[in-house]
């Protein structure tokens, strides 16, 4: 039964026996990272004292109704209330950097934080680390990071604490990547690590952490799954809507069920089905789902309707009826192709139910009204205007859910918790890089030579 009012929790202090069991469940073990050889950062977390506790403070989590669609209950499952970051990157960042505190504390090194981003990662990291500095738990000497994001995503960058001081800044680069293909910045992120971290630690005593590793989101998205038994525990007859790249938030989600199908907290059989939402730019998951191959020749055939000046298909009802650009990139936060994760996602599907459908801008557009209607009731402002947003996961996510209820996707009476994991507009100051980057070259004259 779904709750009737907004429920609120903190997603981290509430559900750390979750995350704790999901990180055995994992297998994670300390020193299979990416980063100075030897490097063994572990899981454990620091004890809840009054400034950890601080630090955490802003993983909220709120399950929220939104009211009912063409026969189905519909939900929002917020994860954006962090206003540092308004995406739900927040959480696996917390406990990222809560790991890398105990670590420091535990064998005294100084630890650098470095992650390729497509730039919702890199702003939470950034600002968990300027959390971490504010609690006192840890200082810009013994704690920093290097952020390597796409020139595409400049605009999702705030001016955040990190930037506003200049001590601060000098020791945490947010690096823009100028190379033409935007997912380029795991290559160069990876060979950085991979080529530099023992000259970082011999020459400048800092340990590398390359923290683009599955395990580390899935674990902290684990508590999803607790907080929905917590406050409304899931039926066989509901399904999870999520705008998806690569599916880290619904892999940790099923991660969590598992921890809780194992301690009997949890019926197998209600685990719920989920509605993969993409946009043209990269559908793969949901090409991947639908014909088990990422191929482009998957994907229907749009013709140009010049009288109005777009595009249109009918033949796939899990695709865009219309849109400006057979190719468009609705979002550049989701810009991974051919995703690992997609076979583990595929299989979750067959098994729970579900299906994957890709939304255009237009589309999002028309839905806008209604969408922020909805959300206003459930506490989320979006812009008046929608050329204002700057992410588009949960208009896409809202987008998608109506679209695939009007075509038939769902099953009749199945409730639908939309996953709320980013929504933002151009509210804020943009961060300026303190480099821009192309080469392995670049990189090291950014980081090394400046300390």
């Amino acid at each position: 039964m779904t709750v009737t009012t907004p429920a609120t929790r903190n997603m981290i202090t509430d559900y750390y026996d979750v995350i704790a069991s999901a990180v055995r469940r994992c297998g994670a073990v300390p020193g299979d990272a990416p980063g100075t050889p030897g490097f063994a950062p572990g899981f454990d977390l620091p004890e809840l004292t009054p400034a950890v506790r601080e630090f955490y403070a802003a993983a909220t989590v709120s399950w929220s109704p939104l009211g009912h669609y063409a026969g189905h209950d519909l939900t929002m499952l917020d994860l954006t209330a962090n206003p540092g970051t308004r995406t739900t990157k927040t959480f696996a960042s917390m406990v990222i950097v809560a790991r890398a505190v105990e670590h420091i504390r535990r064998t005294g090194e100084r630890l650098c934080i470095v992650t390729p981003t497509s730039g919702n990662k890199g702003v939470a990291l950034r600002d968990s680390v300027a959390r971490a500095y504010a609690a006192g738990l840890v200082t810009p000497e013994q704690l920093s990071i290097v952020v390597l994001a796409p020139a595409a995503t400049r605009h999702k960058f705030r001016h955040d604490a990190l930037a506003a001081d200049p001590a601060t800044r000098a020791v945490n680069p947010l690096l823009r990547y100028t190379g033409a293909d935007p997912e380029g910045v795991k290559a160069l992120g990876r060979a950085f690590v991979d080529e530099y971290a023992a000259t970082a630690y011999d020459k400048h005593g800092v340990t590398l952490w390359y923290t683009l590793d599955l395990r580390n989101y899935l674990v902290a998205d684990a508590a999803r799954a607790a907080f929905e038994a917590d406050v409304s525990p899931a039926t066989g007859s509901r399904w999870h809507a999520h705008a998806v790249s690569s599916a880290f938030g619904l892999l940790g989600y099923n991660l969590g069920r598992d921890v809780l199908e194992a301690a009997g907290d949890a019926d197998p059989a209600d685990r719920p089905g989920f509605l993969l939402v993409q946009h043209l730019g990269t559908p793969d998951m949901v090409l991947s789902l639908r014909h088990g191959s990422f191929e482009r020749d998957h994907c229907p055939a749009y013709t140009l309707d010049e009288s109005r000046g777009v595009w249109t298909q009918d033949a796939d009802l899990r695709f865009p009826a219309v849109t400006d650009d057979p190719a468009e990139v609705l979002d550049p936060t989701f810009y991974t192709h051919r995703p690992v994760t997609s076979p583990a996602m595929n299989a979750l599907v067959r098994r729970h139910g579900g299906d994957g459908i890709v939304v255009s801008r237009r589309e999002c557009v028309r839905r806008y009204p209604v969408a922020r209607q909805w959300l206003a009731d459930a506490g989320l402002t979006l812009p008046e205007d929608p050329a204002r947003l700057r992410e588009w996961s949960i208009l896409m996510a809202l987008t998608g859910v109506c679209n695939a209820v009007d075509r038939g996707l769902v099953p009749a009476g199945h409730e639908i918790v939309v996953h709320g994991t980013g929504s933002y507009c151009d509210d804020f100051r943009i961060a300026e890089a303190d480099a821009e980057v192309s080469t392995l070259a670049d990189v090291v004259a950014a980081v090394l030579d400046q300390r």
